[in-house]
């Protein structure tokens, strides 16, 4: 019997070089409820996610110009919500198995069977539910007095859909969450497909930021074969955000202040001078005035980018949200790995509820992460992994005994910390310790990015040298 179809249409994207087989396709998902938008190459596909935001995404692997493997990552970037299948000729079992890992929903092999297909439809309709997912399946949860104030002043700033806003907070506060929250109250109403793209300034070399940023003309550097669509002119009329924006160059930031003050700006090697008539949000973990006094960043970009400022709390100021922002990120695991909801353990919640959390969300969703996948399925209470953070020193007064007591790799002398530093710097010197010194794992057990670890042990650097060396 075949399955009922979707009651709402659904965006599906399909990117495959055999116009056949893509018509096919597209008229079987058409079927089935979607609303089809058809790629023969990955030039035109990044064109596409940059403008319209898919539910469900079709990929082939060898296309003219790369793969689907390659591009899978991009589109999940852009589209974290999107379900991925890849649909391939040449199937290879390394790459299934890492694209799987990585999220893809599901790998068919051409010829295609009818039936497979409608059947990996069906399983995306049960991980749906009877309607196509929401575009913000995850929301800003608090209400809390800290969450509730960044909230007001996110609400403000969405009525005005060119003004630029910055995003301070620490690692893990969830910024890019509010960012794609503006952006939907925003555009929600008035133009519900405005394009929304992100870009992590750090991850960019900086001889190829100005290319990144605002594109390039064929034959403008080494190696531009072709045209290249810069960011903000794919963000046209929508929403261009800006991560960690104080890793921009200094050499480069005289560049993001003309182009923020005069909207203006030119692809490299172009002569024609084009206007971004959308919003820039940028984000920042680092306090804007220190870095100017310390000649990083620039006075005058800073107060370009600080017209409406917003403050997303750590999540150790905004504790009270903890049990609802836990359900809502285990529901989203949940639906990620096809499982069905366990309950958390009231003493488990009742002992995060007393612990700094340095990593924020971020190392929140880590946990619940790690421990719904260590959970047989079958249970319906899931137990959190807390054996390494049940040693930490997680509660006020573990705190003031850390502080109180002399430990291998403190600085000598009376501590200058306050106690959440303290707190911190205790649990990464012993999660470094659990871990050979290795700062990559003892990133991701803490639920921060490795340059964020790497700024803190420039804070401490007592901490790497006492450490013993890598496995």
């Amino acid at each position: 019997m075949t399955p009922a179809k979707l009651t709402t249409p659904f965006q599906c994207l399909v990117v495959d070089d055999d116009a056949g087989f893509a018509a096919m396709l597209a008229d079987l998902l058409s079927e089935e409820g979607g609303e089809v938008v058809v790629c023969c190459n990955l030039q035109e596909a990044r064109a596409a996610i940059a403008r319209h935001r898919f539910e469900l995404a079709s990929l082939d692997n060898k296309l003219p110009d790369g793969t689907g493997f390659e591009f899978y990552p991009e589109l999940i970037q852009r589209h974290p919500e999107c379900v991925g299948i890849m649909i391939t000729g040449a199937p290879e079992l390394g790459q299934a198995v890492q694209l799987t890992r990585n999220g893809l929903f599901d790998y068919l092999t051409k010829p295609l069977n009818e039936e497979e297909f409608l059947a990996c439809l069906a399983r995306i309709r049960r991980r749906w539910g009877t309607v196509h997912p929401s575009s913000n399946a995850e929301q800003l949860i608090g209400s809390s007095p800290a969450m509730t104030a960044a909230v007001h002043v996110l609400r403000q700033a969405a009525r005005h859909s060119t003004a630029t806003v910055l995003l301070m907070g620490e690692t893990g506060t969830g910024k890019d969450l509010a960012a794609r929250t503006l952006h939907q109250w925003t555009f929600e109403s008035s133009n519900p497909r405005a394009p929304y793209l992100a870009l992590n300034c750090p991850a960019v070399p900086a001889d190829m930021f100005e290319a990144e940023l605002f594109g390039s003309e064929k034959g403008a550097y080494t190696g531009a074969e072709k045209r290249r669509i810069g960011l903000a002119e794919a963000a046209e009329g929508g929403t261009l955000f800006l991560d960690e924006v104080t890793e921009i160059p200094l050499n480069l930031q005289a560049k993001l202040l003309r182009f923020l003050e005069s909207r203006e700006y030119r692809p490299l090697g172009s002569t024609t001078t084009r206007f971004f008539t959308g919003r820039v949000v940028a984000a920042t973990n680092r306090r804007l005035q220190e870095e100017v006094s310390s000649g990083r960043f620039r006075e005058d970009l800073m107060y370009r980018l600080d017209v409406t400022s917003i403050r997303i709390p750590p999540l150790r100021e905004h504790l009270a949200d903890l049990d609802a922002l836990a359900e809502q990120l285990l529901a989203q695991l949940c639906t990620k790995y096809g499982r069905r909801k366990p309950h958390l353990l009231p003493d488990d919640l009742q002992t995060l509820r007393s612990y700094h959390f340095p990593g924020n969300v971020r190392e929140l969703r880590n946990l619940l992460e790690r421990s719904l996948l260590r959970s047989p399925e079958e249970k319906a209470w899931m137990p959190l992994d807390l054996t390494w953070l049940r040693s930490a020193p997680s509660s006020l007064a573990a705190t003031d005994a850390a502080a109180s007591t002399p430990a291998a790799g403190l600085m000598s002398g009376p501590s200058t910390r306050s106690l959440p530093e303290q707190q911190e710097y205790e649990l990464i010197r012993r999660t470094l310790q659990e871990e050979g010194g290795a700062i990559r794992r003892t990133a991701t057990r803490l639920g921060l990015t490795h340059q964020a670890l790497l700024r803190r042990l420039q804070k401490w650097p007592e901490l790497r040298t006492s450490q013993p060396p890598s496995r």
